[in-house]
């Protein structure tokens, strides 16, 4: 008997489970997200009337309970069977779109991985680096339901990866490859307001830097474990999880964001002092920092983001003074990201600079800049709003109820518009695991 394609394999398991297709498309729905896989979809992957991509290969890995590595393996044996055309050809076939051509790049990179087995190689490091220094860019400006499929993948795949053998210098480099996965997954876990699982995966990512002697992800773990901390209320310990963080001597903007982390935390906790300082040590170390940031998007912190979360501590701190300082620092954080590359605006910064902006001139009774400025988050789409946008439209809903604003209609209008947004589910749609 030859070796077993990818129809051969589904149906096995198929029979092994007891799953009728239209139960195995459902399984696939539900971890993508979105309803895009029929029953009879199904069907043509166990005739290989169709190969299952690399993101539905993760889900039905996931689904069955199978390695990935044993699905890729036969789909390439179908792929063989079937003497595909070349990519070539099939370019003037279909006119590709950036999308089918994006696609096409990922199957190839996973048959290189496909070929190391359970080793590494240089070509396959430098794939997967690619691809997780693309996603942390992407992170930032995209739409979180088309990048979680491959954040989770990738880390799969890096996980089996160090289960096999390698030169000590690639299981060095594989290791925080897989902290900086796990890292974007704890991300995931954070816009989607799932707080449990964002530590367990920040811990993993801790886990993965500290055994490399890593600062830099040790310091960016120590800061996503705040943020984390912080939307979770536990204010104290997102202060101490920055501060702590500071301790690893480290390139780039880390310091600077530490400091700022730990600035807002303690802000928000009553500590005007302590916040006042440690926003001028974030100063500090953003006019110190010497060397740009190893890793882009989720992995830098900013000028711009840097300016937001100033904006937050301001406010926090209140007074006449901190107040026009907050409006100011969230005015040139929204100008410096809409100034930025499409790639490298940060939707979640620019809609919390609008709420700080939004608040600022509430606090100066200026109603008219508080509805324009929640009106550019309200406008946006549901899905592009996190957990902690959603927290702060509903704190910001609980203020507009104070007297002063009870006989303004058009308050009253925006704080109806307030509350519907609220109740309405945060993040992206990210299947069954899940701010800035």
């Amino acid at each position: 008997m030859g070796p077993e394609g990818i129809g051969e394999l589904l149906t096995r398991l198929r029979d092994t489970s007891g799953m009728t297709h239209q139960r195995i498309a459902d399984g696939i729905n539900d971890r993508d997200g979105r309803a895009t896989v029929t029953g009879k979809e199904v069907s043509r992957y166990l005739r290989e009337k169709r190969i299952p991509s690399s993101r539905v290969r993760g889900y039905l890995s996931d689904l069955f309970g199978v390695e990935l590595a044993i699905l890729d393996r036969a789909a390439a044996v179908s792929r063989q069977r079937r003497g595909e055309p070349s990519s070539k050809t099939r370019i003037v076939e279909q006119a590709p779109t950036r999308r089918l051509l994006a696609a096409d790049a990922a199957e190839a990179a996973e048959f290189a991985r496909f070929l190391a087995g359970t080793n590494s190689s240089a070509a396959v490091l430098e794939g997967l680096h690619a691809d997780v220094t693309r996603l942390a860019r992407h992170y930032v400006s995209q739409p979180l339901a088309g990048l979680y499929g491959e954040i989770r993948t990738l880390r799969r795949a890096t996980f089996a990866l160090l289960e096999g053998r390698q030169r000590p210098s690639d299981t060095a480099e594989l290791y925080l490859l897989a902290g900086r996965l796990c890292g974007l997954s704890a991300h995931v876990c954070l816009d989607a307001g799932d707080y449990d699982s964002a530590a367990a995966q920040s811990r993993t990512a801790w886990a993965c830097a500290d055994l490399v002697g890593h600062n830099g992800l040790r310091a960016w773990t120590r800061a996503a474990q705040s943020l984390i901390a912080f939307w979770n209320g536990s204010l104290r310990q997102a202060a101490d999880l920055a501060r702590a963080g500071q301790e690893f001597t480290a390139a780039g903007s880390i310091g600077a964001r530490l400091a700022g982390l730990e600035a807002r935390a303690l802000a928000v906790a009553g500590d005007r002092d302590g916040a006042a300082a440690a926003l001028a040590t974030a100063q500090r170390r953003r006019e110190s920092a010497a060397d740009e940031d190893d890793f882009p998007g989720i992995f830098s912190f900013p000028l711009a983001k840097q300016c937001a979360y100033a904006g937050t501590t301001h406010l926090a701190i209140g007074g006449r003074r901190h107040v026009q300082a907050a409006i100011t620092s969230a005015e040139t954080a929204v100008r410096l990201y809409r100034s930025a590359e499409d790639a490298d605006r940060s939707v979640g910064d620019l809609f919390a600079a609008h709420l700080d902006m939004a608040r600022g001139h509430m606090k100066a009774g200026n109603v008219d800049g508080t509805e324009a400025m929640i009106g550019f988050v309200l406008d946006a789409r549901p899905e592009t709003r996190s957990a902690s946008i959603a927290r702060r439209l509903g704190e910001i809903s609980g203020e507009l109820d104070a007297p002063e604003f009870r006989d303004s209609t058009p308050v009253s209008h925006l704080r109806a518009r307030l509350k519907e947004a609220a109740m309405a589910p945060a993040g992206p749609a990210v299947g069954r695991e899940q701010q800035r």
